[in-house]
């Protein structure tokens, strides 16, 4: 994306839907004895959104690196996501890559393996994501919505390229996790 309110707006909204994600597939720890086939579900699912929200960030960290005016001109993410956007970038590689090797490994809850990465994996994310999430959920509406200053538009002023993204990386998501979902046995899904 040329312009860098289109990309905010495109991670924004990726952001949004990948929270509401997130927040089911932890929920489904409450349970996972009984859930565990949702969590694989979702799992597997959450790789087109994440991907394309790892994807968005890095074309912006890209443009204004290499000088692209109106990236300058935007300015660098503060502080704060500069230091926090690589840790949560590598946190949720490793949470939902450790996840994807552990179901297809089959490597029980008994080995060290991918289960224990897994785990500990998802511990250190936990804590980045409350950081990035409580340092953007303040702004999300404005982020979504249209610059400050403006009147508030509907979710629909996203161009249609920012939605044909977003549901092209949701589909995307579903596809692999359709494919994926028999492997849930492996665990007793």
């Amino acid at each position: 994306m040329a312009d860098p309110h289109g990309n905010e707006r495109l991670t924004a909204m990726t952001g949004a839907v990948l929270l509401v994600l997130f927040i089911v597939e932890c929920m489904t720890l409450l349970n996972l004895g009984n859930m565990l086939t949702l969590h694989v579900f979702l799992g597997f699912l959450l790789l087109g959104p994440v991907s394309l929200k790892i994807g968005s960030t890095l074309w912006r960290f890209t443009r204004y690196y290499t000088g692209s005016a109106p990236y300058v001109k935007k300015g660098p993410p503060a502080p704060l996501q500069r230091v926090l956007g690589p840790l949560v970038i590598l946190t949720t590689v490793t949470v939902l890559g450790s996840g994807v090797a552990l179901v297809l490994s089959g490597s029980g809850p008994g080995q060290f393996g991918w289960h224990r990465i897994h785990q500990l994996s998802f511990l250190v994310w936990a804590a980045v994501i409350v950081v990035h999430v409580g340092s953007y959920l303040p702004r999300l509406p404005r982020l979504l919505t249209g610059k400050a200053g403006q009147q508030a538009r509907s979710l629909l002023a996203a161009s249609a390229t920012r939605w044909l993204l977003l549901c092209g990386s949701l589909a995307a998501g579903a596809i692999v996790a359709v494919l994926a979902y028999h492997l849930s046995a492996n665990w007793g899904g």
